[in-house]
């Protein structure tokens, strides 16, 4: 895959972005309750993110929408604190240095917002996003911060942002 490029989610990507998550989940059997897929604006994310200190992104190839990710302030957290959400892809856009150049726009975005730390869930068994997560300065934590309803998510790290200025 080649001609793919990161740019900010539009209204019209709305549909396309909740159909790649929800497809992601039913792939690799993420459970439903607990998590992103049972959050209330999954079909409305350009207005979600369309706030202050909010940013999400979608990667797009030949006008389809393969990969997602976005940073928001931590849901009932320190206000220093956001948190890297919703970051999915489909199959074949896996291993190939996406999910890395992604990840560095978004924590750009995130110092670029003033927030100090950055903050992300995720499932046990997605060891390659932990992979990339621990190789993007990621450190796991022994509980959850903020309230963030995923319940579900049982492995948390943070990431300092002051460190990279």
């Amino acid at each position: 895959m080649e001609n793919w490029i990161i740019r900010r989610i539009k209204r019209e990507d709305n549909q396309a972005v909740a159909k790649l998550i929800r497809s992601v989940f039913d792939e690799m059997e993420i459970p439903k309750v607990g998590t992103a897929y049972a959050d209330p604006y999954l079909d409305l994310m350009y207005e979600e993110y369309n706030k202050p200190q909010c940013v999400y992104f979608v990667v797009e190839s030949e006008g389809q929408i393969i990969g997602s990710a976005g940073i928001a302030p931590l849901e009932n957290g320190d206000p220093k604190i956001c948190e890297l959400q919703k970051m999915y892809f489909l199959p074949q856009t896996r291993g190939l240095g996406i999910g890395s150049v992604m990840m560095e726009k978004c924590l750009k975005e995130a110092r670029d917002f003033g927030f100090e730390k950055c903050y992300i869930e995720t499932m046990p068994f997605m060891h390659a996003a932990q992979k990339l997560y621990k190789k993007s300065g990621f450190e796991y934590l022994d509980a959850p911060m903020g309230c963030t309803g995923h319940n579900s998510c049982p492995v948390w790290m943070l990431k300092d942002l002051q460190n990279e200025l």
